[in-house]
């Protein structure tokens, strides 16, 4: 038994258990308020000892000896669905439904996605991890917010470090992406005329990652036996961010985390990662690797879709470790709600199956405000939230009578 303890909350749970990178005190901080630390990869290249920030708990960590077994997830075939053959469709959904139930990842082979796009998209994070630290922390997110640049994470905590940096942008479904290409401008606005071809790569990435993510939110309708376009058309104006992962080597790397084991606070969760692998899924009561493919994208449940699926579907507890010689980079695309829209569980899956609501409803802006403003992203999120916000908001209780 395992307690997670954020803010004055506390959770009891079960569970079985290039160059280096150094900190610097940020310059730019005010003299009267706490030094964020700042994250530089040019730095450390001959230190022998990990600052005390990053040294993450021994039950958090992977020792450097211990090979993890590989993860038999389901590598689901997107083609025949894509394709309208209702057979490898009705395969590809039980698929699915089997991996959702059990640890709630799988991959996803033959998804459309032009691999020519996926290269320049990785040719465009070379770009941006390359500027020099002044010009990056130029760019570092705002306090609270999530977009922008980030450099373990150091801009909100002063522990637990992570061991990697992250530049993280928006991308709205709801937007008419011809008259007013969100990241396009974002980039225009940011980084400037220089980086205008990688806004182009970045928006038509997401414009892919969109269009992936609403196939795999009808195959998840599919795969829960509720109407296969209510999800699709629920997510159609999604809020999604997209993020930009670069973990530097650590001749440290038994003693540190390149991302703590949490479940995402989103939707869904898409990854693409290099060849040099470091994810990992705690699954059957251990953890285990992911295998890299290069073809194939990571897909992931996250903490709201449990709570749409009224926990029928789990979400999935994940860890990033790092490597001691080789640098690791990933795409992620989070999908989320639209902000406002009220997160409940599809009509027909609580009558179908005569269940009580395991869940209050809520909306996307309050679980994502929760997370930035007074809790840190762990197995117990959803939990903790509710906790809060049922302490908080006093929702009535015909949210969570049986419907």
């Amino acid at each position: 038994m395992s307690l997670i303890m954020a803010d004055s909350i506390s959770i009891s749970i079960s569970i079985s258990s290039s160059p280096s990178s150094t900190l610097l005190l940020n310059p730019n901080a005010s003299p009267s308020s706490p030094q964020p630390l700042v994250f530089d990869s040019s730095l450390l290249q001959d230190q022998q000892t990990l600052p005390k920030e990053f040294l993450w708990p021994n039950n958090d960590l992977t020792r450097s000896e211990q090979q993890l077994e590989d993860l038999n997830e389901p590598i689901v075939d997107l083609g025949g669905f894509v394709s309208g053959n209702v057979s490898a469709a009705a395969r590809a959904a039980e698929l699915v439904r089997a991996a959702c139930l059990s640890h709630g990842f799988f991959q996803v082979t033959n998804h459309g996605v032009c691999p020519e796009l996926i290269e320049a998209a990785y040719r465009e994070v070379d770009r941006i991890f390359e500027l020099p630290i002044s010009r990056k922390l130029s760019m570092r997110r705002k306090p609270g917010g999530v977009i922008g640049y980030s450099g373990a994470h150091a801009d909100r905590y002063s522990a637990k470090l992570p061991w990697k940096e992250t530049f993280s942008f928006r991308f709205s479904g709801a937007d008419n992406v011809k008259e007013k290409p969100t990241v396009v401008e974002y980039f225009n606005s940011v980084l400037g005329e220089d980086f205008q071809y990688s806004g182009r790569v970045y928006q038509r990435y997401c414009e892919a990652m969109k269009e992936l993510s609403l196939m795999i939110m009808e195959l998840l309708a599919m795969s829960l036996g509720v109407d296969r376009f209510h999800l699709r058309e629920f997510f159609e104006d999604s809020s999604s961010i997209m993020r930009c992962n670069l973990y530097p080597p650590c001749r440290n790397e038994g003693l540190t985390m390149g991302t703590g084991p949490h479940c995402d606070p989103t939707s869904l969760t898409i990854l693409h990662q290099d060849q040099v692998g470091g994810l990992q899924v705690f699954a059957y009561g251990r953890w285990q690797a992911v295998k890299p493919r290069h073809n194939a994208f990571v897909v992931n449940i996250g903490d709201t879709f449990m709570a749409m699926s009224n926990g029928v579907y789990k979400s999935c507890l994940h860890r990033a470790v790092v490597n001691r010689e080789r640098e690791r980079k990933s795409l992620v695309y989070f999908v989320s709600p639209r902000e406002d829209k009220v997160v409940r569980p599809p009509p027909d899956l609580l009558l179908r199956e005569g269940a009580i609501r395991q869940y209050p409803d809520f909306t996307w802006s309050d679980l994502f405000n929760f997370t930035q403003s007074h809790y840190r992203a762990d197995v117990a999120t959803l939990e903790s939230f509710f906790e809060w916000f049922l302490s908080s908001n006093k929702p009535s209780k015909s949210n969570m009578a049986m419907t």
